[in-house]
């Protein structure tokens, strides 16, 4: 069979960089220095190509190539398709990198492919040194978003020109959109205004996130390139108070497949997203109009309501001002979360942090997109809310983000549900608390009883959830005396849920980031256990070997703490503790009579063995076991990883001791 001479040029191309993979030439220059000269016995000069290729035959090697040099059929069949040329890999996983001439393309719908050419002008790593091989340092990664996909690229080191060479398959039909053989053709995809949502993420050596830019790319540009390919720049801009300035530049790749037949004309294109603009621009100045409105009727109601927390607009990660109703979405979490406690754990387990903040003053208000706020796993109280109140809509509950205060002081942000029967339950979003709220009849005689405030909560302004807003109007706004009958007009003042609507409906204002689905960890928490327990293991022996004190483990101790850790688990997931009667009895069982048993158990939200020991040593419970001198000391200790969706995870560790009394 003959071949044209490109695909000929290609096939030794394909081989030669295989054989390169494989360090042949290596096995080759073994070969004929040790096999043929020790073996056969042959001079250095003396041998033939036959007996050259026996010994490369009995070394294994030329079987060793061919076996792992295949092509297959579905190859061969791809490889003729002039229809589906190479591009590189997409990358829902990094471990799912497979080249794109291998995916299972459905030829019937029309995909969009992004390529990330490289970035530059990161100019706040401009003297950022050049990381030696193996060198542990900090590392870029891009998160994208686009109609219900994820992807994720792999980390780079932070660099002036960071190597961020990524490529990501975009499925462009989603949601019904060119069901069955028909394709989707120029006027459909330029009606799809779902913008490509990029957020860039630092991590630093300590494994410290930062939010570096969050950018929504309008991808429709390609639809009027001739060749069906644009290559363009764009300006990254920082966030919170650095959203006016730039970040750096990603040079950026579109190309759709299969190629449009037709194309748009560009002022087609720029008309239609002018068009889209002007239309939420209205939408939007008519809600500002009525909100303001609204605003002067709830102080005529009462002037004291001046000083109320009514928050109606909050700023995202890039300073745009949004009604705070658009930021609570009904979240179904599929398989990954299964039920609204486990949520509550899922969404406390994401650290707490406020937005950084440039000199002193007042905290720096940041509400984040959920991309932004999930990609980087922490937030401030008020993304935690708005999260756990998504994920309890998607659960079926009538949940709601209450904006209020503390009774150590400050704002504050939390969720409320209503049951059926008129019950409030308060959620904390960032501990997985939960509280029953009873409210104090302030009419009731003096010795009639009353209800012992359980909450945190000092006072509350407003509660808002996805469809509706409603301030506070009641003569108090002490969390102990309001009553959450949000039906009654004269308790809490109702925004026209049509107007709310016409804003924070999906898809109502280009200015809405779309709601990304939650993904599944990619953590093996036997693995990380294990890995983390070898750490604190040596960390251990190593603290002891500083203060010259033996070290001996007892394995089966060890073992035996497991059902302990399960236990604290399960109790912040359901707030029922169960299993300590059979933990207690095993470690009695395991502790000889005479002797003592210590357990230390502490919690973290993150896997760096050297920052959870540095902490627990600040405990002195937890430093006198692992410090324990005595007769007879035996040590322990136990590490259980929880994985949860984002690569959120719970690490449960416990340290303990048993040693013969001596008295």
């Amino acid at each position: 069979m003959s071949l044209p001479p490109e695909k000929a040029s290609e096939l030794k191309k394909t081989i030669h960089d295989h054989l390169i993979k494989m360090d042949v030439h290596g096995k080759i220059r073994e070969v004929l220095s040790e096999t043929l000269k020790d073996d056969l016995g042959y001079g250095p000069h003396t041998f033939s190509e036959g007996d050259f290729l026996q010994a490369l035959q009995r070394r294994g090697i030329i079987d060793d190539v061919m076996r792992d040099l295949q092509f297959s059929q579905h190859d061969m069949e791809r490889s003729r398709e002039k229809d589906f040329p190479n591009k590189s890999a997409p990358h829902v996983a990094e471990k799912n990198r497979l080249p794109l001439n291998r995916m299972d393309i459905d030829v019937a719908r029309r995909y969009l492919h992004l390529q990330v050419l490289g970035g530059k002008a990161f100019l706040d790593h401009l003297q950022e040194p050049e990381p030696l091989p193996g060198q542990v340092c900090s590392t870029f990664r891009l998160y994208l978003h686009f109609r219900n996909q994820r992807f994720q690229s792999k980390p780079v080191p932070c660099a002036c020109e960071p190597d961020l060479q990524e490529g990501f398959l975009l499925e462009v039909h989603r949601d019904g959109i060119g069901e069955g053989s028909r394709m989707a053709d120029c006027t459909t995809m330029l009606s799809i205004c779902d913008p490509v949502h990029l957020v860039l993420i630092k991590m630093d050596t300590s494994n410290e996130t930062t939010l570096v830019s969050s950018y929504f790319l309008d991808w429709r540009s390609v639809l009027s390139a001739p060749s069906g390919r644009t290559c363009f720049s764009v300006e990254l801009l920082g966030v919170g108070s650095e959203s006016k300035v730039p970040a750096g530049v990603l040079t950026i790749s579109l190309e759709l497949y299969p190629p449009l037949v037709e194309t748009l004309n560009v002022d087609i294109i720029t008309t239609q997203q002018s068009l889209e603009r002007q239309r939420s621009a209205e939408k939007e100045r008519l809600f500002l109009v009525y909100a303001k409105q609204w605003w002067r009727e709830f102080l005529e109601i009462r002037p004291s309501h001046q000083s109320k927390l009514v928050k109606i607009f909050a700023q995202d990660e890039n300073g745009v001002n949004r009604p705070v109703c658009s930021y609570v979405r009904v979240l179904r979490a599929g398989r990954l979360l299964e039920s609204p406690r486990q949520a509550a754990r899922f969404v406390s387990l994401l650290a707490d942090e406020k937005a950084p903040l440039v000199g002193g003053g007042a905290k720096q208000e940041q509400w984040c997109s959920l991309l932004a706020f999930v990609c980087r796993g922490k937030g401030d109280c008020e993304d935690h809310a708005t999260l756990l109140c998504s994920l309890l809509l998607g659960f079926g509950l009538d949940a709601y983000v209450c904006v209020g205060t503390r009774a150590k002081g400050g704002p504050h942000t939390w969720v409320l549900t209503r049951g059926t029967d008129g019950s409030i339950t308060f959620w904390e979003s960032l501990t997985a608390h939960r509280y029953l709220h009873q409210a104090i009849d302030p009419d009731a005689p003096p010795l009639a009883p009353q209800p012992k405030p359980s909450s945190p909560y000092r006072t509350v302004g407003c509660v808002f959830n996805h469809q509706s807003f409603l301030a506070n109007c009641q003569p108090t706004d002490a969390v102990p005396l309001c009553v959450f009958d949000l039906q009654n007009p004269s308790r809490w003042k109702a925004m026209s849920e049509e107007a709310l609507r016409s804003v924070c409906a999906p898809g109502s204002t280009t200015s809405l980031p779309p709601i990304p689905p939650l993904c599944a960890s990619s953590l093996e928490p036997a693995a990380a256990s294990n890995q983390l327990e070898l750490e604190m293991r040596f960390l251990v022996a190593e603290h002891r070997k500083d203060l010259e004190v033996a070290t001996v483990w007892d394995d089966h101790l060890s073992y035996l703490l497991s059902s302990a850790l399960a236990a604290y688990e399960t109790e912040r997931c359901t707030g029922v503790s169960c299993g300590n009667e059979e933990f207690q009895d095993a470690v009695r069982r395991a502790v000889p009579d005479g002797h003592t048993f210590k357990g230390f158990p502490i919690h973290f939200l993150h896997r760096n063995a050297r920052r959870a020991f540095a902490t627990c040593l600040r405990s002195q419970f937890c430093e006198e076991i692992v410090s324990c001198r005595g007769d007879h000391v035996r040590l322990a200790v136990r590490v259980r990883v929880y994985a949860y969706p984002e690569n959120a995870c719970a690490v449960w560790i416990m340290f303990a001791c048993k040693y013969r009394s001596v008295l």
